[in-house]
């Protein structure tokens, strides 16, 4: 990897499958390390991270300097689970998963970075959960950090994302750094149109009833599709280039929709609500609905609604849910839609982390560069693991990795 001696470092706490590791990357930071507890997802990071110190681990049981690796942390990234301050569903003061916000702040204080970006539901600005929040920020604030204020819930639609996505963004500062400012919003908005109307029809194809890859070359019509395509050069745009085959269709397994799902979904007017389903028809000419996650086994492994696409009568597919997410053509999620469509609806949309990024970048003074050397993407099998042999690779050090995958038959 081409490095880049004075280019920014940072680390990603609740990493996922990556979308605050990419948007960070793009706005000029290098990544130290990347933390996720789930053994599928940081598969999926370490594959579209392939130089990042990415760990499999519980945060709780995780310290400093085996995340800093010996360097000089400029940035700490971060969106601690928030299922117990969304405002879907049953609001739970009480859910444990609500302490991570304080473990994301024990980091903070015991790596001192300059600067700090947390991510969060915007429930967390309301009730009981507002409490939670500034008791943390009083704390943060008693160990030598500002956090700016008043902070803000940020519209991923407003910089760029053709999806209505709203999250707390809380930025701080240590005292001996220069204050960051929230971005600008932009004044254009990009429609699904813009952002999957060049993806083919994936029903045309019969592979992709049992698998998620097919040959197929895309050709983008919209400036977003071209340059989540890299057809075109993204000046704002500062992550390292990824080696990557532009001719497969990837995330596409397809959907078995009953014909009389096909005939309801036909019926419904675009940005419309189905009756039955309750998903929403995507209108071309509008913005996508926020993507969300569904639960996690612990929970009963429930899918979130997916959109209804606004020409085909099916369920959007993973790519196309990555597009409307601001993802480029060469990210890759989990195989599986189970697992593909959680790690997006999890993820925070590039493009957004990329301005709130851009704006820490601003204030450390740093003007970045584009990197020239390209990434080669990680071993496939990354993407195919479920949660027990993602956790033995996970295991496994880069000197025995050719070992393991022979020991696999991979």
């Amino acid at each position: 990897m081409e490095t880049y001696q004075n280019r920014p470092k940072t680390i990603d706490l609740f990493c996922g499958a990556g979308g605050l590791s990419l948007g960070v990357e793009q706005a000029g930071f290098d990544i130290v390390s990347a933390v996720e507890v789930d053994p599928v997802h940081a598969a999926v990071h370490s594959f579209n991270f392939p130089n990042c110190n990415t760990i499999c681990g519980d945060i709780t049981e995780l310290h400093g300097l085996e995340l800093s690796r010996g360097h000089e942390i400029d940035l700490i990234v971060g969106g601690p689970p928030c299922q117990g301050f969304s405002l879907i569903g049953k609001r739970d003061m009480n859910d444990p998963r609500n302490d991570l916000v304080a473990q994301f702040m024990r980091l903070v204080k015991e790596i001192r970075p300059k600067y700090f970006i947390m991510e969060n539901v915007s429930g967390l600005t309301i009730g009981a959960a507002k409490q939670i929040l500034e008791s943390v920020i009083s704390d943060i604030e008693a160990s030598g950090y500002n956090v700016v204020k008043p902070y803000r819930v940020l519209n991923a639609n407003d910089y760029g994302v053709p999806q209505s996505r709203k999250r707390l963004f809380l930025l701080g500062y240590r005292s001996d750094q220069i204050a960051p400012q929230y971005p600008e919003r932009m004044i254009s908005a990009t429609s699904v149109n813009d952002a999957i109307g060049d993806l083919p029809n994936i029903d045309r194809f019969d592979a992709l009833n049992e698998k998620d890859t097919v040959a197929f070359s895309i050709t983008p019509q919209s400036d977003y599709a071209k340059r989540l395509h890299g057809m075109t050069s993204d000046e704002t745009d500062f992550s390292y280039p990824r080696n990557w085959d532009a001719n497969l269709l990837t995330g596409s397994m397809r959907t078995q929709h009953t014909e009389e799902s096909v005939k309801r979904f036909s019926d419904t007017e675009p940005g419309k609500v189905e009756p039955i389903s309750r998903f929403l028809k995507l209108d071309p000419s509008g913005q996508c609905n926020t993507l969300r996650a569904g639960t996690d086994k612990s929970r009963g492994a429930y899918t979130s609604p997916r959109p209804i696409h606004p020409r085909d009568n099916r369920c959007i597919s993973v790519r196309e849910a990555e597009r409307l997410h601001s993802f480029p053509d060469w990210f890759r999620m989990h195989s599986t839609k189970w697992h593909g469509f959680r790690e997006v609806g999890n993820s925070v949309p590039p493009l957004l982390a990329r301005a709130v990024a851009s704006q820490i970048i601003s204030a450390i003074g740093y003007i970045p560069n584009k990197p020239t050397e390209t990434l080669n993407l990680g071993n496939e099998c990354l993407l195919y693991f479920n949660e027990t042999t993602a956790k033995e690779y996970l295991l496994y050090s880069t000197s025995e990795t050719k070992e393991y995958l022979e020991a696999m038959g991979l």
